[in-house]
């Protein structure tokens, strides 16, 4: 791993003088509520006739998996949650979304578990009450946990069919000795396949996690912020919060730089991965933002490497640079695909080049405007719909339990 210390920090100095007077960008109204129990609400009223867009964010994800051997719970948990309750059973459940014409899904990651259903405004105390239902009173018993950890292990095996995806579980592994990123959302296969025997461990997992102090229910659409109080104080109010706090081991200071080559069993065109240790997400760091700036200027379609790169010398298939948004120290992801084995180390070279460029050529006034302003510009644009909105603030709010840090990172941009 590089260090990109020298880089940030010039960043940082042409990002501050550009947002000297940069004002929020979120253009709706947040409301918020927190009930005794710790549940925080968030509601936007926003221009969509007729529709709702309900999300529950459960601030716990593959980060909160501390003890050795237990890996994947949250996610597994993405999938028991629609196994049903003794009032509503998964059957019952999925014929009143049916009946409602409602959409519903959930996704797992690092830091958070996300539930989410988009349905008619009018159907809202429907949603709360059987939201609220499974939340409180999630009910399974061993053959059904059982079911759903066979069900695991197939999608980790299907997911395993993609190269990539084995090169990302053995970069955390590289990357992380101590820190819970460690392992990646799905989990160690180890883990995964010892699941079956985990009955009462899940148990313990869910009396853990899916109290009202992890969680947020964030409502964005054709709805009265009364109304919305309201019916959550009326279906949650009586939800019992927990006394449980993981303790996340902190990861050690990395001195040197590590490498692996990863052996791939099928026929596959080679992947180069290269990852630098970054500081954990915060709405107020400006070198949390010129991170994100580098990601644009670098690896953006309109950058000089990937013009090289991409389309120029079509060495790769496709090249990109993400700075995550983790609450503890991550990785920058740099990958790509090289469409020739024999140019690895050529497109390695190049992808330090640009760095190394980017660290010693201040970039031009204009430029930097021009990737601030379309960053800006691609956030709003995103902003189409309600369930757009609930999914936007749900980040934010997974990450740092403050829905007003979306303002606070763009104004530090």
């Amino acid at each position: 791993m590089k260090k990109l210390i020298s880089l940030i920090f010039t960043l940082t100095i042409l990002v501050f003088q550009m947002n000297l007077y940069s004002q929020k960008i979120f253009p709706f109204e947040i409301k918020e509520h927190k009930l005794s129990n710790g549940l925080k609400v968030i509601v936007v009223p926003y221009n969509s006739p007729g529709i709702v867009a309900y999300y529950t964010v459960v601030r716990t994800g593959s980060r909160n998996e501390v003890e050795p051997g237990k890996t994947g719970f949250a996610h597994f948990f993405e999938h028991m949650m629609f196994r049903g309750t003794e009032k509503y059973s998964d059957v019952e459940y999925n014929r009143i979304l049916k009946l409602l014409g409602a959409d519903s899904n959930a996704w797992t990651s690092n830091d958070q578990t996300v539930y989410h259903i988009v349905a008619s405004a009018d159907a809202l105390e429907t949603i709360v009450d059987i939201e609220s239902d499974r939340f409180k009173n999630l009910k399974y018993n061993k053959e059904q946990f059982q079911t759903e950890a066979g069900a695991i292990l197939g999608e980790y095996n299907k997911s395993a069919l993609n190269p990539f995806q084995i090169l990302n579980e053995e970069m955390q592994k590289l990357a992380f000795t101590t820190h819970t990123y460690r392992h990646t959302t799905i989990g160690f296969l180890e883990d995964i396949k010892d699941m079956p025997n985990q009955y009462d461990y899940s148990l313990q997992f869910f009396d853990r996690y899916y109290r009202p102090e992890y969680c947020t229910i964030i409502v964005v659409g054709d709805v009265s912020f009364n109304k919305v109080i309201y019916l959550i104080e009326k279906y949650y109010g009586d939800w019992k919060r927990g006394s449980f706090e993981p303790n996340i081991p902190a990861e050690p200071e990395q001195k040197e730089e590590r490498s692996k080559e990863v052996k791939y069993p099928n026929k596959t065109l080679p992947y180069l991965y290269i990852g630098y240790k970054v500081p954990a997400f915060d709405s107020k760091s400006k070198d949390v933002a010129a991170l994100n700036v580098i990601s644009e200027l670098l690896f953006s379609e309109t950058s000089e490497l990937y013009q090289k790169l991409v389309l120029d010398e079509k060495l790769v298939d496709f090249i990109s640079g993400e700075m995550p948004m983790d609450r503890d120290p991550s990785l920058f992801r740099i990958y790509t695909r090289v469409k020739d084995e024999k140019n690895v180390e050529r497109v390695k070279q190049e992808i330090y080049n640009a760095i190394e460029k980017l660290k010693l050529e201040q970039v031009s006034p204009k430029k930097l405007a021009d990737v601030l302003s379309n960053m800006k510009y691609s956030f709003l644009h995103s902003l189409d719909n309600a369930d757009a909105i609930a999914s936007t603030l749900a980040y934010y709010v997974s990450v740092t339990g403050n829905p007003y840090s979306l303002d606070e990172f763009y104004q530090t941009l």
